[in-house]
């Protein structure tokens, strides 16, 4: 059995003693979980909560590890320390007469805050078999993501090509025990992860930079062929969508956006196995992205990680990452600047 964090395991304990002292019903408490925490969860993934009030009711939204940021079913507080969130999914299950009807699955954080730290539990259905599962987690509040930085003051170091066109150096997988499905090929970074006609799935590893980096410009040149789906993180933080989702209509989830929560400006994308450029500016939190020559994304905020993220700790390094377990996509002419600061 794994052993948890001492912090974690004093928090458990918290938990516990609170449970038995909230049988009745007490007094509304004043709520100091209102704002926005970054989570890290135990044996491995990145989760992020915004609570707010809204015309006096609670409410929230959640990143739980992979996914998008989606908004919580109910959040209640059981004591000043002590929170409550919930979070449903909908499928659709075939009946034994052939009809279809509407399943929800539910899962519940129980989360307990000291000053500006929280610790708890995500508690749900086992996913593709029976019995529940616990994830335990510990987190702390962000702070305010600030005013807008005046990109037009900016100045910048020397730049840094990230890819050679000749092979991978300077690159490795994130999960060294994951296949790596990207290798070089007429000067461009190609990521074929095969599967196999019969036989389990395979999950390719992610491929990320062995350097890391602060605020920066990174221009990339990329090649999504039909129906294919990637992505480039900032930082290992923030992934700029890289999908083919020519003709759709403007999403969150399309080429170009910061996957979840910036929708770009407008449509940019070229058609499928077209070669498109991108010029993004990660800055003090907030990015800007240039798609094909369109400015689709204009130093927006970003307030917390997206789905996928490598770490939760928004203010330090962090390598350029391409995703390698979705499809299809190739590289080429990666080149970042660091902003100095």
């Amino acid at each position: 059995m794994k052993k948890l964090p001492v912090f974690l395991m004093v928090f458990l304990c918290t938990i516990t003693s609170s449970i038995a002292k909230t049988t009745d019903v007490l007094p509304e408490p004043e709520n100091t979980f209102i704002g926005t925490w970054t989570i890290d969860v135990v044996g491995g993934g990145v989760a992020w909560l915004k609570v707010h009030e809204d015309q006096g009711v609670l409410d929230g939204e959640l990143l739980w590890i992979g996914g998008s940021v989606l908004p919580i079913s109910d959040v209640y507080l059981v004591n000043e320390n002590t929170l409550i969130v919930t979070r449903t999914s909908d499928e659709k299950l075939k009946t034994t007469s052939g009809n279809e009807r509407t399943h929800t699955r539910t899962w519940t954080m129980r989360i307990t805050k000291i000053n500006e730290a929280i610790a708890g539990t995500m508690t749900g259905p086992a996913w593709g078999k029976t019995g529940e599962n616990i994830s335990y987690f510990t987190g702390s509040r962000m702070p305010a993501v600030g005013h807008a930085p005046n990109l037009k003051a900016l100045k910048y170091g020397k730049s840094i090509k990230l890819f050679n066109g000749k092979d991978l150096t300077g690159w490795r997988t994130i999960d060294p025990k994951s296949p790596n499905g990207f290798k070089v090929v007429n000067g461009t970074m190609q990521n074929n992860p095969v599967q196999p006609e019969n036989g389990e799935h395979i999950y390719y590893g992610n491929l990320r930079t062995d350097q890391e980096f602060e605020d920066f410009n990174l221009k990339l040149e990329v090649n999504v062929p039909k129906g294919n789906n990637s992505g480039v993180y900032l930082k290992g933080l923030y992934e700029i969508q890289v999908v083919d989702s020519y003709g759709l209509e403007l999403d969150s989830h399309n080429m170009g956006a910061l996957y979840s929560r910036v929708t770009p400006s407008e449509n940019a994308e070229k058609p499928a196995g077209e070669w498109q450029t991108l010029d993004i500016t990660l800055v003090d939190r907030h990015v800007t992205v240039i798609l094909n020559g369109k400015k689709i994304i204009d130093n927006a905020a970003v307030e917390g990680p997206t789905g996928g993220a490598i770490s939760s700790d928004v203010f330090a390094p962090g390598p350029i990452y391409l995703q390698g377990d979705h499809g299809n996509v190739a590289y080429r002419n990666i080149v970042l600047t660091p902003i100095q600061k």
